[in-house]
């Protein structure tokens, strides 16, 4: 046995290596078969004590239940991290398209926009739209025929069109590359796997992202723009004033045709069924017509108001008409919370905030974000680190404010306005106001990745359930499955005992296929298994050739040992030839091929390597021990 000890330990290194890096897809699966039997003891538990609670917010308490389980033990997370990865065919996801949108660009970068100007805009998007040319092209063109040179709204008035041309263009041209690099960083932090990130045309970016198979997670990931700013909430009386001068500019007015007939409100909405009360709601929403719409707590603290989801974009359009808005200072605006605070027959409400219109501080100071669960209250919160200069500003902000409330505002909307205890020295804050873990881990991630220099548009999608995804593993395996029965069965029947030997070294081919794709990271799709299949088949051709030839020795009547040593001898150049072509075959494939190609040549390379492996290493091992124990090999 002493000829044999380094190759035994070879391969029981090799099979111990594969068994380490396929562990944490074992306890992977065990960690989840865990979590949903905690999960339906707990749903059985919350159903049983409050028989009224319903669906959204059963599911909603399961979520933040499997949130807080997965966050508490930290080999949980690991174990998801380095399992091996599905593509999107496997375990669902989305593949989008998006658009940087060049012209909300163009509307950061003009310095004096007039409606001339928004006109001309307005028109570029919508023909940039229908055609491939770009709308920086456009947009001059229109101002050109209209006899206004592009100076007039951008770079300074020596300068030639051309050259401005030129700049606008490169800004384009840049926010597109930005934005496909920021994309790619949120992607990464988010954890995806193999994610696919392509650019397309001009303006146009690629995505697939497995795992991923929410709508509103996807947007959440890709879209936001992650403009965070930190405004100071007017005091209580300041903005009752404000309100009820709008509420007063609105009085008597016709509004019929602004709110479409409809006087919905919270106090039109109440459990009263007598006509005198209808009226009354009737008569109050024409007298006052911004608190029929934004209803103020008598009893509360602050001047927040509540606002119906339907009624958000009446108000919204009220505030925004231009002898409204000559009412509101120009120092404040109003602000919509980011999230529903509460239901009111079977609506969501929502807060409205009169914030300061310019930021005490922007979010260009955070430096670090986590997201976590608050121990305190059971809750998701987001918490952010500044760096030098945004501590210094945040403490003297934080100190000057005290028992005031400062709003987090992120992409335009309200997610959460604490009230200022004191002084906070060290740049250290934190966002609430997030429906669970996965949220709050978006946001961290969109914070950290940094803002996009444009919006993007979401113009085509496409998803691949979970259930579909379930669906293509098992036929996968099962595919597997019967590929490996079919051949083992084979190579059992026509070769007896070293068919045997063969089949069993299959085994471990396909152990280590997928240890190295769970080792490098590599992502396992459809096509891959494909590839595995294909291996399978092709890893017994290597045996096929050796057992022939191990034949062909005993037939001139040579020992079985002296045929075994013949006969892998004679077969090693058959065996590297046909294996090397297939393998240069696959490095093609994999540089120039996409997606399910790519998927397809990685697991036939790696197959490749391993299957040589076993034939030459293992299946030799095993023969030359049982030659060296006393059996009887037999070859046909």
């Amino acid at each position: 046995m002493k000829e044999f000890r380094f190759r035994l330990i070879l391969i029981v290194a090799v099979v111990g290596v594969s068994l380490y890096f396929l562990y944490p897809t074992y306890q992977d699966y065990k960690n989840n078969q865990e979590i949903e039997e905690i999960l339906t003891q707990k749903k059985t538990q919350l159903l049983s004590e409050n028989t009224s609670i319903t669906r959204d917010e059963l599911n909603a308490r399961l979520k933040l239940l499997r949130d807080s389980i997965r966050t508490s033990d930290q080999s949980f997370s690991e174990a998801r991290q380095d399992r091996i990865k599905l593509g999107l065919d496997l375990q669902g996801g989305m593949r989008v398209v998006l658009e940087v949108n060049t012209a909300k660009l163009l509307e950061k970068l003009v310095k004096s926009p007039d409606d001339v100007f928004k006109k001309v805009l307005s028109e570029s998007e919508a023909e940039a739209a229908l055609s491939n040319e770009s709308v920086v092209d456009i947009v001059a063109r229109k101002l050109s025929e209209r006899g206004i040179r592009l100076s007039r709204y951008f770079g300074t008035v020596r300068e030639d069109d051309n050259d401005i041309i030129s700049t606008l263009k490169t800004d384009a041209e840049d926010a597109v590359a930005r934005a496909m690099e920021i994309i790619r960083n949120r992607v990464d932090q988010y954890g995806v796997s193999e994610p696919s990130i392509q650019r397309q045309g001009s303006r146009r970016l690629i995505v697939e992202l497995p795992g991923i198979a929410r709508e509103d997670e996807a947007k959440r990931l890709l879209q936001g723009t992650a403009l965070l700013e930190f405004r100071l909430v007017k005091d209580p009386e300041f903005a009752i004033g404000v309100m009820q001068k709008v509420d007063n500019a609105l009085a008597g007015k016709n509004l019929d045709d602004t709110l479409n007939g409809k006087t919905d409100s919270l106090l039109a909405r109440s459990d009263t069924t007598s006509t005198d009360t209808t009226m009354t709601a009737e008569r109050f929403a024409k007298e006052h017509p911004f608190f029929s719409l934004a209803m103020i707590n008598p009893e509360s603290s602050v001047a927040d108001a509540y606002v119906l989801d339907d009624n958000k974009d009446k108000l919204q359009y009220l505030i925004n008409r231009p002898d409204i808005s000559s009412q509101i200072p120009n120092n404040v605006e109003f602000v919509f919370s980011a999230k529903p605070v509460a239901v009111q027959d079977g609506k969501d409400v929502y807060m409205l905030y009169l914030v300061n219109k310019n930021p005490e501080l922007t979010g260009g100071v955070i430096v670090d974000a986590r997201a976590n669960i608050d121990p305190s209250t059971s809750s998701p919160i987001v918490s952010m680190e500044m760096n030098a200069e945004g501590a210094t500003e945040w403490a003297r902000i934080t100190g000057a404010n005290v028992n005031k409330r400062i709003a987090i505002i992120l992409d335009g909307v309200v997610f959460s306005a604490p009230v200022v205890r004191g002084k906070i020295p060290g740049g250290r804050s934190q966002i609430e106001g997030m429906a669970d873990l996965e949220e709050a881990k978006l946001l961290e991630i969109v914070l950290k990745a940094g803002a996009l220099p444009a919006p993007v548009d979401i113009i085509e999608e496409r998803s691949v359930g979970p259930s579909l995804g379930q669906d293509s593993v098992n036929k996968g395996l099962s595919s597997a499955l019967i590929g490996y029965l079919i051949v083992g069965l084979f190579m059992i029947f026509y070769y007896r005992r070293s068919g045997s030997v063969a089949s069993t070294v299959l085994i471990f081919v396909i152990l280590i296929i997928l240890a190295v794709l769970a080792g490098f990271g590599a992502t396992l799709t459809l096509p891959g298994i494909a590839g595995i299949i294909l291996t399978i088949g092709m890893a017994v051709d290597s045996n096929v050739l050796i057992f022939e030839r191990i034949r062909e020795e005993m037939a001139t009547g040579k020992t079985v040992k002296a045929s075994i040593d013949a006969g892998f001898k004679k077969a090693y150049s058959a065996i590297f030839d046909s294996n090397i072509t297939t393998f240069f075959t696959g490095i093609i494939l994999y540089q120039f091929g996409t997606g399910p190609v790519q998927g397809f040549a990685l697991t036939l390379m790696i197959g490749i390597a391993t299957s040589l492996f076993g034939a030459l290493v293992m299946s030799r091992v095993i023969l030359d021990i049982m030659v060296a124990k006393g059996y009887k090999i037999t070859i046909g």
